[in-house]
């Protein structure tokens, strides 16, 4: 029996050992999701904003541009997977990297070749196990993003874009990301920056409808190719923001979780290593009965 006690008290101090870890993780990204979440909140207008613009733009000016015009038989798809850099977030990365497997199986199917382009030591570790090829890689800064990184990542993902199929270019980009909705929702989330999806002016205008007008100084194509990247900088630099977020908010509820288990195991073992005592002292009890009465029984 004291050697059960003994085993069961070992694990009561490894379980709060452990539990003082997921605690501290939990209190971590407590504080650091809600800086996270406002800077997603602050970013995201603008970037609405800018793209409501630029598929106006698109739609009502006959300007053609590589970024606004769409290939007749796109033949490559570039996808952008955005996952974390360390685990302990529960189903997070895994739900990005099932979404972007869900969209690699669509435009395979659509006859599209894929040339995945990763975000995240989780995604990286994913496709180097499969021994799968990808494009290119960034990693270290998935729950702090920069927009230095966002800049970075535009340009190259613009720079293959702009390329002819030939020489490796592109005819789509889509990211996959997760979209930060709450503390509680967060979902994976498909987008495409290039071309340009048209968001406003879907539907024809109505005959009451005031449509807008555009001029340009000194000329289209030059204010094109000054917006157009930054607006895929500014969308890339939205998704890393709501993908932070994401991953702080699926941190903290999964080290929440692993906290309450923690104590849930502690109780139990509480419960067990009393249980435990309480049968030695009834046969330490019972023995000494024993032996009085046989040594009554004696005399």
């Amino acid at each position: 029996m004291g050697a059960q006690q003994r085993v069961y008290r070992q694990r009561i101090r490894s379980v709060q050992a452990t539990k003082k870890i997921t605690r501290a993780m939990e209190l971590i990204a407590a504080s650091r999701v809600i800086k996270a979440r406002q800077r997603a909140e602050e970013a995201r207008p603008y970037a609405n904003a800018l793209t409501r613009a630029l598929s106006a733009l698109a739609t009502h000016s006959r300007t053609e541009h590589p970024l606004t015009t769409e290939v007749e038989n796109p033949r490559r798809a570039g996808i952008l997977i955005i996952s974390s850099d360390r685990g302990l977030a529960g189903a997070y990365s895994s739900a990005i990297i099932k979404e972007s497997e869900r969209l690699t199986e669509q435009l395979r199917e659509e006859g599209k070749e894929v040339v995945p382009y990763l975000v995240g030591r989780k995604a990286v570790t994913y496709y180097t196990f499969r021994r799968r090829e990808y494009a290119e890689e960034w990693t270290g800064f998935t729950d702090q993003p920069t927009v230095e990184v966002a800049d970075e990542i535009a340009t190259r993902l613009i720079g293959d874009f702009l390329k002819t199929y030939e020489g490796g270019g592109l005819d789509e980009v889509h990211i996959v990301f997760t979209r930060f909705r709450n503390m509680v929702t967060q979902e994976p989330w498909v987008l495409r920056v290039a071309p340009l999806e048209v968001v406003e002016g879907e539907e024809p205008p109505r005959p009451e409808d005031i449509v807008p007008l555009y001029v340009f100084e000194p000329s289209a194509e030059e204010v094109l190719d000054q917006i157009l990247p930054r607006y895929v900088t500014a969308r890339i630099w939205s998704c890393l923001l709501s993908a932070a977020a994401s991953e702080l908010a699926a941190r903290q509820r999964a080290m929440k979780s692993a906290t309450d288990n923690a104590e849930s195991l502690i109780k139990t073992y509480t419960r067990l290593a009393n249980q435990a005592r309480q049968a030695e002292i009834t046969q330490e009890i019972s023995e000494i009965v024993g032996g009085a009465s046989a040594l009554a029984d004696a005399t």
